[in-house]
């Protein structure tokens, strides 16, 4: 089942709102590739702050 803002990993609660919604849209993507949830949500978290980085200036 997708994730959305509603309903994510427990993992991802206390990240900041941007940081959140681009975690989800990458753990789903790798969902939707054929990733476990156990592996998809750090390569998510992982990927998720490093555009974090790169774009908290943006926001």
């Amino acid at each position: 089942m997708p994730w959305n803002e509603n309903n994510y990993p427990d993992s991802f609660k206390n990240f900041d709102p941007p940081l959140r919604k681009k975690a989800i849209e990458i753990a789903n993507t790798l969902l939707e590739e054929g990733y476990e949830e156990g592996r998809a949500i750090p390569i998510a978290t992982s990927q998720a702050e490093k555009w974090y980085e790169s774009h908290k200036n943006e926001q």
